[in-house]
């Protein structure tokens, strides 16, 4: 009994000095600090390119031992910015066209959602490059499809930090303004189809 009482108390001793992740973690849920968590969107045209910022509403990931195991977040769409035009007039003017139903239609669709289906690690991945590969359904305007990106996800036990760039084909969730692909003749107005998405993402552990 006094060999199993000196034991316990060798192993308690030693834990904290194992790397985290080689500790069971079982599962844990992580919420999205919404405040410290940001999503860039550049949209480009013949002439240029616009870029700006949306808020998160909400989001999580569970993790099971060291892996994603699932995870979600929602973008609030009525707080789309756009940063790169001074003019306050015509800064507002492109914001309220983005709203309006030639773009993302936020009165009708506020929430744009996506929802993590695999989380694969990526064997061998350089230190601060894409470490894993996402896939997961991507909601806009209420029409969802599935789309994929690599990712650099840092989980460091109280926190965990991602970042992602990608690119997502706007007309496949009907945003079809000024698309070559289903516009003819559009000269200098053309905007291109794809636009691209930069995540830099925060979740604190419960």
């Amino acid at each position: 009994m006094r060999n199993i009482k000196y034991f316990v108390r060798i192993v308690a001793l030693l834990l904290p000095l194992i790397p985290y992740s080689l500790q069971s973690q079982g599962t844990l849920f992580y919420n999205l600090d919404a405040n410290k968590s940001t999503i860039k969107w550049t949209g480009k045209k013949i002439l240029g390119s616009h870029f700006g910022y949306v808020d998160f509403k909400t989001g999580y990931i569970k993790t099971d031992g060291d892996k994603i195991a699932e995870g979600s977040f929602e973008v609030n769409m009525p707080t789309i910015k756009v940063q790169d035009i001074e003019d306050k007039r015509m800064n507002q003017k492109l914001v309220t066209h983005l709203k309006s139903d030639d773009f993302f239609s936020v009165d009708k669709f506020p929430i744009a959602k996506f929802v993590i289906t695999h989380a694969t690690q990526i064997k061998n991945a350089k230190t601060n490059e894409p470490n894993y590969a996402i896939t997961g359904k991507m909601t806009i305007k209420g029409i969802t499809h599935t789309i994929a990106f690599p990712a650099f996800i840092k989980n460091d036990g109280n926190t965990i930090r991602a970042k992602a760039q990608f690119e997502i084909d706007r007309t496949k969730f009907d945003v079809r303004y000024n698309s070559g692909s289903f516009f003819d003749s559009l000269g200098d107005n053309l905007i291109y189809d794809n636009f691209t998405l930069e995540l830099n993402l925060i979740f604190n552990k419960q």
